[in-house]
Protein backbone atom coordinates (compact mmCIF):
# COMPACT_ATOMS: atom_id res chain seq x y z
CA UNK A 1 0.00 0.00 0.00
CA UNK A 2 1.44 3.32 -0.86
CA UNK A 3 1.82 5.87 1.57
CA UNK A 4 -0.82 7.94 0.23
CA UNK A 5 -3.53 5.62 0.02
CA UNK A 6 -5.92 4.76 2.65
CA UNK A 7 -6.50 1.59 4.35
CA UNK A 8 -10.78 0.59 4.95
CA UNK A 9 -12.24 0.78 8.35
CA UNK A 10 -12.69 -3.43 8.11
CA UNK A 11 -8.99 -4.05 7.29
CA UNK A 12 -7.51 -2.37 10.12
CA UNK A 13 -10.45 -3.67 12.47
CA UNK A 14 -9.09 -7.18 11.34
CA UNK A 15 -5.76 -6.28 12.35
CA UNK A 16 -6.52 -5.00 15.70
CA UNK A 17 -8.77 -8.64 16.59
CA UNK A 18 -6.32 -10.63 14.84
CA UNK A 19 -3.93 -9.75 17.66
CA UNK A 20 -6.31 -10.23 20.42
CA UNK A 21 -5.42 -12.76 23.00
CA UNK A 22 -8.12 -14.06 25.89
CA UNK A 23 -7.61 -12.82 29.11
CA UNK A 24 -7.54 -15.56 31.76
CA UNK A 25 -10.88 -17.11 33.15
CA UNK A 26 -11.58 -16.76 37.12
CA UNK A 27 -14.03 -17.32 39.50
CA UNK A 28 -16.11 -15.65 41.33
CA UNK A 29 -19.41 -15.12 43.12
CA UNK A 30 -22.43 -14.39 41.61
CA UNK A 31 -23.02 -11.04 43.99
CA UNK A 32 -18.88 -9.70 42.27
CA UNK A 33 -19.88 -10.69 38.57
CA UNK A 34 -22.02 -7.77 37.13
CA UNK A 35 -20.38 -6.21 34.50
CA UNK A 36 -17.94 -9.67 33.71
CA UNK A 37 -17.98 -11.90 31.13
CA UNK A 38 -19.42 -15.46 31.35
CA UNK A 39 -16.85 -17.90 30.17
CA UNK A 40 -18.14 -20.89 30.36
CA UNK A 41 -22.07 -21.50 29.94
CA UNK A 42 -24.44 -20.96 33.41
CA UNK A 43 -26.40 -23.99 34.19
CA UNK A 44 -29.16 -24.35 36.35
CA UNK A 45 -28.27 -25.77 39.96
CA UNK A 46 -31.46 -26.33 40.91
CA UNK A 47 -35.03 -26.64 39.20
CA UNK A 48 -37.03 -23.40 38.49
CA UNK A 49 -39.49 -23.42 40.51
CA UNK A 50 -38.19 -25.98 42.83
CA UNK A 51 -41.65 -26.69 43.66
CA UNK A 52 -45.15 -26.94 42.59
CA UNK A 53 -46.62 -23.75 44.43
CA UNK A 54 -49.59 -21.29 44.14
CA UNK A 55 -49.94 -18.25 41.70
CA UNK A 56 -52.23 -16.70 43.77
CA UNK A 57 -53.26 -15.90 46.86
CA UNK A 58 -56.33 -18.29 47.81
CA UNK A 59 -57.70 -21.63 48.38
CA UNK A 60 -55.61 -25.19 47.25
CA UNK A 61 -58.88 -27.38 46.33
CA UNK A 62 -59.33 -30.83 44.62
CA UNK A 63 -60.55 -29.43 41.37
CA UNK A 64 -63.46 -32.14 40.53
CA UNK A 65 -64.36 -30.86 44.01
CA UNK A 66 -65.23 -27.23 42.41
CA UNK A 67 -65.79 -27.96 38.91
CA UNK A 68 -69.56 -27.23 39.22
CA UNK A 69 -69.23 -23.96 41.49
CA UNK A 70 -71.38 -20.76 40.21
CA UNK A 71 -72.84 -18.13 41.78
CA UNK A 72 -76.36 -19.32 42.02
CA UNK A 73 -74.78 -22.72 43.54
CA UNK A 74 -71.60 -22.18 45.76
CA UNK A 75 -69.56 -25.09 46.78
CA UNK A 76 -68.71 -25.49 50.84
CA UNK A 77 -65.50 -27.12 51.56
CA UNK A 78 -63.87 -27.53 54.82
CA UNK A 79 -61.04 -25.67 54.99
CA UNK A 80 -58.23 -27.79 56.91
CA UNK A 81 -54.52 -25.76 57.03
CA UNK A 82 -53.20 -22.42 56.24
CA UNK A 83 -50.43 -22.72 54.19
CA UNK A 84 -48.47 -19.36 54.32
CA UNK A 85 -45.18 -18.86 51.12
CA UNK A 86 -42.31 -21.00 53.61
CA UNK A 87 -44.00 -23.50 55.12
CA UNK A 88 -42.63 -27.30 55.02
CA UNK A 89 -46.33 -28.39 55.38
CA UNK A 90 -47.86 -30.88 52.96
CA UNK A 91 -51.59 -31.55 53.68
CA UNK A 92 -53.61 -34.37 53.10
CA UNK A 93 -56.85 -33.07 51.38
CA UNK A 94 -59.44 -35.71 50.99
CA UNK A 95 -62.77 -34.80 49.26
CA UNK A 96 -64.55 -31.84 50.41
CA UNK A 97 -61.67 -29.78 51.67
CA UNK A 98 -59.35 -27.15 50.88
CA UNK A 99 -56.43 -25.42 52.07
CA UNK A 100 -56.05 -21.49 52.52
CA UNK A 101 -52.62 -20.68 50.68
CA UNK A 102 -51.06 -17.57 49.73
CA UNK A 103 -48.76 -16.62 46.72
CA UNK A 104 -45.46 -18.77 46.40
CA UNK A 105 -46.44 -21.56 49.07
CA UNK A 106 -46.21 -25.36 48.47
CA UNK A 107 -49.15 -26.92 46.36
CA UNK A 108 -50.44 -29.92 48.58
CA UNK A 109 -50.07 -32.92 46.75
CA UNK A 110 -53.48 -33.87 46.75
CA UNK A 111 -54.49 -30.25 45.26
CA UNK A 112 -55.14 -29.69 41.86
CA UNK A 113 -56.23 -26.46 40.78
CA UNK A 114 -56.29 -23.09 43.18
CA UNK A 115 -58.93 -20.83 43.58
CA UNK A 116 -57.88 -17.51 44.25
CA UNK A 117 -60.09 -15.02 47.39
CA UNK A 118 -61.96 -13.43 44.65
CA UNK A 119 -63.76 -16.34 43.46
CA UNK A 120 -64.87 -16.59 47.31
CA UNK A 121 -67.77 -15.52 48.88
CA UNK A 122 -65.85 -13.79 51.68
CA UNK A 123 -62.29 -13.81 50.19
CA UNK A 124 -59.32 -13.44 52.76
CA UNK A 125 -61.75 -12.65 55.31
CA UNK A 126 -63.20 -16.16 54.75
CA UNK A 127 -63.35 -18.53 57.94
CA UNK A 128 -60.48 -21.16 58.25
CA UNK A 129 -63.14 -23.31 59.16
CA UNK A 130 -65.30 -23.31 55.96
CA UNK A 131 -64.98 -21.43 52.21
CA UNK A 132 -67.60 -21.37 49.88
CA UNK A 133 -66.93 -21.24 46.35
CA UNK A 134 -68.69 -18.99 43.89
CA UNK A 135 -66.37 -19.68 40.42
CA UNK A 136 -65.05 -22.72 39.56
CA UNK A 137 -61.35 -22.85 38.09
CA UNK A 138 -60.68 -23.01 34.53
CA UNK A 139 -59.32 -26.17 34.85
CA UNK A 140 -57.15 -28.70 36.53
CA UNK A 141 -53.62 -27.19 37.37
CA UNK A 142 -55.20 -23.04 37.04
CA UNK A 143 -52.82 -20.90 38.99
CA UNK A 144 -50.57 -24.00 39.70
CA UNK A 145 -46.45 -22.80 39.18
CA UNK A 146 -45.51 -26.39 38.45
CA UNK A 147 -42.13 -27.57 39.32
CA UNK A 148 -39.16 -26.98 36.76
CA UNK A 149 -41.50 -25.02 34.43
CA UNK A 150 -38.37 -22.70 33.79
CA UNK A 151 -35.90 -24.94 33.86
CA UNK A 152 -34.50 -28.18 35.18
CA UNK A 153 -31.16 -28.91 37.40
CA UNK A 154 -28.35 -29.24 34.42
CA UNK A 155 -30.17 -27.10 32.20
CA UNK A 156 -28.08 -24.30 30.47
CA UNK A 157 -29.63 -20.79 30.95
CA UNK A 158 -27.00 -18.61 29.46
CA UNK A 159 -24.23 -18.94 26.94
CA UNK A 160 -20.47 -18.70 26.62
CA UNK A 161 -19.90 -15.33 25.91
CA UNK A 162 -22.63 -12.69 27.25
CA UNK A 163 -22.45 -9.59 29.32
CA UNK A 164 -23.96 -10.47 33.05
CA UNK A 165 -26.07 -7.87 33.93
CA UNK A 166 -28.59 -7.56 36.97
CA UNK A 167 -31.35 -9.87 35.06
CA UNK A 168 -28.71 -12.09 33.91
CA UNK A 169 -27.24 -12.67 37.88
CA UNK A 170 -30.48 -12.64 39.32
CA UNK A 171 -31.48 -15.88 36.96
CA UNK A 172 -28.04 -17.39 38.36
CA UNK A 173 -29.34 -16.97 41.61
CA UNK A 174 -33.04 -18.03 41.19
CA UNK A 175 -31.06 -21.24 39.76
CA UNK A 176 -29.14 -21.82 43.05
CA UNK A 177 -26.12 -20.96 41.70
CA UNK A 178 -22.93 -19.42 43.61
CA UNK A 179 -20.03 -18.76 41.37
CA UNK A 180 -19.91 -18.14 37.51
CA UNK A 181 -17.02 -18.44 35.19
CA UNK A 182 -16.05 -14.98 34.07
CA UNK A 183 -12.70 -13.20 32.35
CA UNK A 184 -10.86 -11.95 34.62
CA UNK A 185 -10.88 -8.08 34.29
CA UNK A 186 -8.82 -6.30 31.21
CA UNK A 187 -6.36 -4.01 32.61
CA UNK A 188 -5.34 -1.00 30.27
CA UNK A 189 -3.16 2.17 30.53
CA UNK A 190 -4.68 5.75 28.98
CA UNK A 191 -1.22 8.02 27.74
CA UNK A 192 -2.38 11.69 26.60
CA UNK A 193 0.13 13.34 24.36
CA UNK A 194 0.81 16.79 24.17
CA UNK A 195 2.89 19.60 25.69
CA UNK A 196 0.11 21.78 25.55
CA UNK A 197 -2.18 19.78 27.87
CA UNK A 198 -2.72 20.74 31.82
CA UNK A 199 -5.19 19.35 34.24
CA UNK A 200 -8.81 20.74 33.56
CA UNK A 201 -8.78 23.55 36.46
CA UNK A 202 -5.43 24.68 35.98
CA UNK A 203 -4.64 28.12 35.31
CA UNK A 204 -3.67 27.99 31.41
CA UNK A 205 -1.13 30.29 29.98
CA UNK A 206 -1.54 30.96 26.40
CA UNK A 207 -1.35 27.83 24.00
CA UNK A 208 -2.65 25.88 26.87
CA UNK A 209 -5.75 23.91 26.87
CA UNK A 210 -7.47 21.58 29.62
CA UNK A 211 -6.92 17.97 29.09
CA UNK A 212 -9.64 16.20 28.65
CA UNK A 213 -8.67 12.88 26.49
CA UNK A 214 -8.29 10.64 29.43
CA UNK A 215 -11.36 11.13 31.55
CA UNK A 216 -13.23 10.48 28.04
CA UNK A 217 -10.46 7.15 26.94
CA UNK A 218 -10.70 6.50 30.97
CA UNK A 219 -14.45 6.38 30.98
CA UNK A 220 -15.26 4.57 27.53
CA UNK A 221 -12.67 1.92 28.78
CA UNK A 222 -14.37 0.89 32.36
CA UNK A 223 -18.12 0.70 30.51
CA UNK A 224 -16.08 -1.51 28.07
CA UNK A 225 -15.58 -4.17 31.35
CA UNK A 226 -11.86 -2.93 31.42
CA UNK A 227 -9.99 -1.69 34.35
CA UNK A 228 -7.80 1.83 33.89
CA UNK A 229 -4.43 0.69 35.67
CA UNK A 230 -2.32 4.01 34.76
CA UNK A 231 -3.72 7.45 33.68
CA UNK A 232 -0.67 10.23 32.51
CA UNK A 233 0.95 12.65 30.29
CA UNK A 234 3.67 12.82 27.92
CA UNK A 235 5.20 15.61 26.22
CA UNK A 236 5.57 16.47 22.32
CA UNK A 237 8.97 15.68 22.82
CA UNK A 238 11.06 12.77 24.27
CA UNK A 239 10.88 8.95 25.25
CA UNK A 240 7.41 9.65 27.14
CA UNK A 241 5.49 7.04 25.03
CA UNK A 242 8.10 4.34 25.44
CA UNK A 243 8.59 5.17 29.04
CA UNK A 244 4.61 5.27 29.47
CA UNK A 245 4.74 1.41 27.70
CA UNK A 246 7.18 0.60 30.70
CA UNK A 247 5.08 1.72 33.51
CA UNK A 248 2.11 0.17 31.91
CA UNK A 249 4.24 -3.44 31.90
CA UNK A 250 5.14 -3.15 35.27
CA UNK A 251 1.51 -2.83 36.20
CA UNK A 252 0.23 -5.69 33.79
CA UNK A 253 -1.53 -3.85 31.50
CA UNK A 254 -2.82 -6.01 28.50
CA UNK A 255 -3.62 -2.76 26.49
CA UNK A 256 -2.08 0.92 26.32
CA UNK A 257 -4.51 3.92 24.44
CA UNK A 258 -2.34 6.55 23.81
CA UNK A 259 -4.31 9.71 22.14
CA UNK A 260 -2.51 11.91 19.59
CA UNK A 261 1.25 11.96 18.39
CA UNK A 262 0.23 9.39 15.54
CA UNK A 263 0.03 11.55 12.75
CA UNK A 264 1.84 13.74 10.31
CA UNK A 265 3.10 16.79 12.26
CA UNK A 266 6.38 17.64 12.94
CA UNK A 267 6.44 16.54 16.84
CA UNK A 268 4.59 13.27 17.11
CA UNK A 269 5.59 11.44 19.82
CA UNK A 270 3.94 8.24 19.66
CA UNK A 271 5.13 8.12 15.81
CA UNK A 272 8.44 8.86 16.34
CA UNK A 273 9.20 7.05 19.48
CA UNK A 274 7.04 3.68 19.10
CA UNK A 275 7.55 3.19 15.52
CA UNK A 276 9.26 -0.33 15.96
CA UNK A 277 6.57 -1.97 17.48
CA UNK A 278 3.84 0.24 15.90
CA UNK A 279 2.20 0.57 12.67
CA UNK A 280 1.27 3.70 11.62
CA UNK A 281 -1.44 3.84 8.65
CA UNK A 282 -4.21 6.33 7.33
CA UNK A 283 -7.77 5.06 7.05
CA UNK A 284 -11.05 5.61 4.97
CA UNK A 285 -12.73 7.42 7.67
CA UNK A 286 -13.78 11.01 9.35
CA UNK A 287 -13.11 11.60 11.72
CA UNK A 288 -9.91 8.94 12.76
CA UNK A 289 -7.76 9.12 9.73
CA UNK A 290 -4.34 8.39 11.40
CA UNK A 291 -3.99 5.37 13.26
CA UNK A 292 -1.50 3.37 15.05
CA UNK A 293 -1.40 -0.45 16.72
CA UNK A 294 1.03 -2.80 17.40
CA UNK A 295 2.00 -4.93 20.14
CA UNK A 296 5.08 -4.71 21.89
CA UNK A 297 7.76 -7.26 22.89
CA UNK A 298 5.80 -8.45 26.48
CA UNK A 299 2.23 -8.77 24.17
CA UNK A 300 0.42 -5.54 25.32
CA UNK A 301 -1.63 -3.96 22.67
CA UNK A 302 -0.92 -0.63 21.86
CA UNK A 303 -3.28 1.47 19.88
CA UNK A 304 -2.38 5.16 18.83
CA UNK A 305 -5.41 7.43 18.23
CA UNK A 306 -5.79 10.61 17.11
CA UNK A 307 -5.75 13.50 19.51
CA UNK A 308 -8.75 15.48 18.97
CA UNK A 309 -11.39 14.23 21.50
CA UNK A 310 -13.73 13.12 18.70
CA UNK A 311 -11.72 11.53 17.01
CA UNK A 312 -10.28 9.79 19.92
CA UNK A 313 -13.88 8.75 20.94
CA UNK A 314 -14.99 7.37 17.01
CA UNK A 315 -11.16 5.27 17.24
CA UNK A 316 -11.94 4.24 20.84
CA UNK A 317 -15.18 3.03 19.58
CA UNK A 318 -14.56 1.41 16.58
CA UNK A 319 -10.82 -0.06 17.50
CA UNK A 320 -10.27 -0.33 20.82
CA UNK A 321 -13.65 -1.00 22.40
CA UNK A 322 -13.87 -4.47 19.83
CA UNK A 323 -10.86 -5.71 20.90
CA UNK A 324 -11.52 -5.30 24.55
CA UNK A 325 -14.62 -7.25 24.64
CA UNK A 326 -12.86 -9.75 22.16
CA UNK A 327 -10.03 -10.05 25.10
CA UNK A 328 -12.88 -10.68 27.36
CA UNK A 329 -14.23 -13.47 24.99
CA UNK A 330 -17.68 -11.73 24.43
CA UNK A 331 -19.62 -12.76 21.21
CA UNK A 332 -21.05 -10.43 20.51
CA UNK A 333 -18.80 -7.20 19.75
CA UNK A 334 -20.74 -4.82 17.76
CA UNK A 335 -22.95 -1.77 19.43
CA UNK A 336 -27.03 -2.31 18.62
CA UNK A 337 -28.05 -0.13 15.28
CA UNK A 338 -30.90 1.35 14.60
CA UNK A 339 -32.25 3.06 11.06
CA UNK A 340 -33.50 6.40 11.56
CA UNK A 341 -34.04 9.06 9.01
CA UNK A 342 -32.42 12.29 9.32
CA UNK A 343 -33.84 15.57 10.50
CA UNK A 344 -31.64 17.90 8.35
CA UNK A 345 -29.27 17.62 6.32
CA UNK A 346 -25.32 17.23 6.30
CA UNK A 347 -22.18 16.51 4.06
CA UNK A 348 -19.91 14.29 3.93
CA UNK A 349 -15.90 13.62 3.56
CA UNK A 350 -15.50 12.23 -0.07
CA UNK A 351 -14.74 8.19 -0.37
CA UNK A 352 -14.28 8.08 3.60
CA UNK A 353 -16.83 6.63 5.75
CA UNK A 354 -18.62 9.30 8.54
CA UNK A 355 -18.95 8.51 12.01
CA UNK A 356 -21.08 11.53 12.96
CA UNK A 357 -22.01 12.31 16.79
CA UNK A 358 -25.74 13.02 16.91
CA UNK A 359 -28.76 13.41 19.27
CA UNK A 360 -32.12 11.51 18.95
CA UNK A 361 -35.29 13.64 18.36
CA UNK A 362 -37.70 11.31 20.70
CA UNK A 363 -40.44 14.40 20.36
CA UNK A 364 -42.68 11.96 18.00
CA UNK A 365 -42.40 8.84 19.91
CA UNK A 366 -43.78 6.99 16.35
CA UNK A 367 -41.18 8.64 14.49
CA UNK A 368 -37.48 9.34 15.91
CA UNK A 369 -35.18 11.41 13.72
CA UNK A 370 -30.94 12.14 13.97
CA UNK A 371 -29.96 15.31 14.79
CA UNK A 372 -26.23 16.20 14.53
CA UNK A 373 -25.02 16.95 18.19
CA UNK A 374 -21.77 19.33 16.51
CA UNK A 375 -20.76 20.83 13.21
CA UNK A 376 -18.52 17.79 12.35
CA UNK A 377 -15.23 19.27 13.39
CA UNK A 378 -13.05 16.83 15.87
CA UNK A 379 -12.08 19.39 18.43
CA UNK A 380 -15.64 20.15 19.36
CA UNK A 381 -16.08 18.15 22.78
CA UNK A 382 -18.44 20.44 23.81
CA UNK A 383 -20.74 19.42 21.55
CA UNK A 384 -19.56 15.84 21.80
CA UNK A 385 -21.35 15.91 25.36
CA UNK A 386 -24.52 15.75 23.97
CA UNK A 387 -23.96 12.64 21.61
CA UNK A 388 -26.06 9.55 22.41
CA UNK A 389 -25.76 7.74 19.02
CA UNK A 390 -23.19 8.07 16.30
CA UNK A 391 -24.91 7.86 12.68
CA UNK A 392 -22.17 5.55 10.45
CA UNK A 393 -22.48 6.62 6.55
CA UNK A 394 -20.91 4.83 4.10
CA UNK A 395 -18.16 6.26 2.05
CA UNK A 396 -20.54 6.07 -1.00
CA UNK A 397 -22.65 8.61 0.53
CA UNK A 398 -22.07 12.06 -0.88
CA UNK A 399 -24.42 13.84 1.11
CA UNK A 400 -26.93 12.97 3.24
CA UNK A 401 -30.62 14.74 2.84
CA UNK A 402 -33.35 15.76 5.58
CA UNK A 403 -35.38 12.24 5.99
CA UNK A 404 -33.09 9.90 4.71
CA UNK A 405 -32.27 7.11 6.44
CA UNK A 406 -29.16 6.25 7.80
CA UNK A 407 -27.38 3.63 10.10
CA UNK A 408 -27.60 4.63 13.58
CA UNK A 409 -24.69 3.28 16.67
CA UNK A 410 -26.62 3.77 19.61
CA UNK A 411 -23.47 4.14 22.60
CA UNK A 412 -25.81 5.01 25.76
Amino acid sequence: MSPDELLAVEDHLATVLAAVRPVETVSVSVSAARGRTLRTPLCAAVDIPVFDNSAMDGFAVRFDDVADAAPEAPVRLRVVADLPAGTSLDPALSPGEAARIMTGAPVPSAATAIVPFEDTSGGLADSLEIVEVLRAPTAAGAHVRRRADDARAGDELLPAGVLLGPLQLAAAAAAGVVEVEVSRTPRIAIVSTGSELVAPGAPLAYGQIPESNSELLAGLAAEAGAEVVLRTRVDDEGEGPREAVTAAERLGADVVVFSGGVSAGAYEVVKSTLGDVMAFTKLRMQPGKPQGFGRAPSGTLLFGLPGNPVSAAVSFEVFVRPALLRMQGRTELDRPLLRLPAAVGWRTPPARAQYLPVTIDRSDPAGWRVVPATRGASHLAGGLGRAEAYAVVPASVVEVAAGDAVDVMLIT
